[in-house]
């Protein structure tokens, strides 16, 4: 009964979060903002989800299925999430808002003797 009281628990606060996610992906107004939805809240709810499952089949073969995919969703969201959102930000048109560029801002070296 407290495995069942802990798993409903997690899949039922894994799935408010990822409520949220859908809900912050529509109403969001740009693609940046609506990329941060998409990844955060959504990878944080699919893993308390498949914690959930995972407690619920205890001892069961496929629970090591649920580690490996919660496993491949927190390494491949953040990198598609970074790689869309270098795409909107090189294609969007002007500085969208920004006061600067820092994707073009150079660091310079200074060459001076140590004392």
């Amino acid at each position: 009964m407290i495995r069942d009281i802990f798993s409903a628990a997690f899949v039922l606060s894994g799935s408010l979060l990822a409520l949220t996610a859908a809900i912050g992906i529509v109403r969001f107004p740009d693609t940046l903002s609506r990329m941060h939805a998409a990844t955060k809240p959504q990878t944080f709810g699919m893993t308390l989800v498949l914690i959930g499952t995972l407690i619920q089949i205890a001892g069961h073969p496929d629970g090591g299925m649920l580690v490996l995919t919660a496993l491949f969703m927190l390494i491949t969201a953040p990198v598609i999430a970074q790689r869309v959102g270098r795409l909107v930000y090189r294609e969007s048109p002007g500085s969208g808002g920004r006061l600067m560029d820092e994707s073009q801002l150079r660091v310079q070296r200074r060459d001076t003797p140590e004392d």
